[in-house]
């Protein structure tokens, strides 16, 4: 060391080695996870789904070019995230919504929720999630007609006649007449991309494979759903494959940016995500609490962060 040149030496911060994945291929392999519930969406729901699809993907990445262009910012539409919102916004939509509506949502998410806060990586909510709690709120009664399976079929396919109560919708008068195939497959009302819990489980292990997630809080997600429902109850199945909790705890409460990073974090992450989920569709006006409860926990990551940060090295934990 006495002889080596101090150029040879450098120091750094963390991290010293690159893993050779970037932005774009993480966001990619979101796109290809969420295929099977795009393809069974396609089956069920019919040219809605691929017009849903169209004009959320295309109303999100158009967005962010114009908005990164008036902020005078560097482009990013090519990191795919914007598609990747659009996709996960038009999975959380009715498939009979009016574009209008969806283009809003886009246009909310993108520009209010995204770019506002400085871009990818930035935003302290899912911006797909705050975009569907804006239009529930917005748009209650066109945010609730559910289409059953095939739809498109019928004579009437080109209105919002043919229309279905949920599985949740139904455990609140206590008489579900869905079976548990009929569940796993996807044949129910329910929003575009929920519904087929197969698909869904597929995507996932295709993250869980390529490491894009891990299964902390899909798995604290789904357990304590399955547990507090269990103990008041009712049946953990139903709770499990009905309503939007394969797709949050999936893809959307392990969004990088707006979850926690330590392993304690996501898991204390995870269970909330589960309690107030539970806790909406057990006391609340409301059938379904998903959306809701990722977007509080999605508030309270930094502080959950805070509280099980690890202590640096060399020093005693307090």
């Amino acid at each position: 060391m006495e002889n080596q040149s101090p150029a040879m030496l450098s120091v750094s911060p963390s991290p010293h080695f690159h893993s050779g994945e970037s932005t774009a291929v993480i966001m990619q392999d979101v796109l290809i996870a969420l295929v099977p519930a795009t393809l069974m969406a396609v089956v069920y729901f019919g040219w809605r789904t691929v017009l849903l699809l169209g004009v959320c993907v295309g109303s999100c990445v158009l967005a962010e070019y114009l908005c990164r262009r008036a902020m005078n910012r560097p482009q990013t539409v090519g990191d795919f995230s914007a598609a990747v919102t659009g996709v996960l916004l038009a999975f959380n939509l009715p498939p009979t919504i009016h574009p209008l509506l969806a283009v809003m949502g886009c246009v909310f998410a993108i520009v209010v929720v995204k770019q506002m806060f400085g871009g990818i990586g930035m935003n302290f909510v899912n911006p797909a999630i705050a975009a569907r709690v804006f239009l529930l709120i917005s748009f209650p009664s066109q945010m609730s007609r559910w289409s059953i399976p095939f739809f498109y079929l019928s004579r009437n396919a080109d209105t919002d006649a043919v229309s279905s109560a949920t599985p949740l919708a139904q455990m609140a008068t206590g008489s579900v007449d869905v079976s548990y195939m009929d569940l796993f497959i996807g044949m129910r009302g329910g929003c575009v991309g929920e519904t087929c819990v197969l698909a869904l489980l597929l995507g996932g292990s295709y993250l869980l494979l390529r490491r894009v997630i891990t299964p902390e809080i899909p798995l604290c997600f789904l357990g304590t759903v399955a547990v507090i429902s269990l103990l008041a109850g009712q049946n953990p199945l139903l709770h499990l494959m009905s309503g939007g909790v394969m797709l949050g705890a999936i893809f959307m409460a392990t969004d990088y940016t707006t979850c926690p990073v330590n392993r304690a974090g996501k898991v204390l992450y995870g269970v909330g995500c589960g309690v107030i989920t539970m806790t909406i569709r057990l006391f609340g006006a409301l059938p379904e609490g998903v959306s809701y409860a990722i977007l509080l926990m999605n508030i309270l990551t930094p502080h959950i962060e805070t509280l099980t940060q690890s202590a640096p090295f060399g020093k005693e934990a307090a």
